[in-house]
């Protein structure tokens, strides 16, 4: 491990630390993946940016975490790829450190919001992590979301405009 790494490591909370080694064990292409209590805790600590990078209307119609910041990795029904994602994500955590934020990206499942930390990785983020599970979780066997995992499947904090 690098002395940069090192020492990038030690600035930030335990289960950062952890999460950013298994990130790296695992070859990840961004800094890793926290379950949605331990983003909650974070959030909670002032120690991390809750980003939603649901669309719009996922936000609107299924909810959403308050205060949470919102910058669309896709836009629409047919969730087209929102080409100006990274420029927003910098203009949205300008005030929380810019590309040295620590940023939480949560989606419906923690598939799209994978996608959004590695482009904002490429881009230079140096503390972007994935919501594993997302807010709705994995679809089951019944074709239901939220039996099992996700934000909401753990009871913490969201509401429904």
């Amino acid at each position: 491990m690098s002395v940069e790494v090192e020492e990038d490591l030690a600035l930030l909370p335990p289960a950062l630390e952890e999460a950013r080694i298994r990130a790296a064990d695992a070859g990840w292409p961004y800094a890793g993946g926290v379950t949605p209590p331990v983003a909650w805790a974070l959030v909670q600590g002032g120690q991390a940016v809750l980003v939603d990078v649901r669309s719009g209307e996922e936000r609107k119609f299924v909810g959403h975490v308050p205060e949470s910041l919102h910058v669309a990795w896709a836009t629409g029904t047919a969730l087209t790829r929102n080409p100006r994602f990274v420029r927003e994500l910098e203009a949205r955590l300008a005030k929380h450190g810019g590309k040295d934020a620590v940023a939480l990206l949560l989606c419906r499942s923690g598939k799209r919001s994978a996608l959004a930390a590695e482009a904002a990785a490429k881009a230079g983020f140096t503390h972007v992590f994935n919501v594993l599970e997302g807010f709705e979780g994995e679809i089951d066997a019944r074709q239901h979301r939220g039996a099992s995992d996700g934000w909401r499947f753990h009871g913490l904090p969201w509401v429904q405009d």
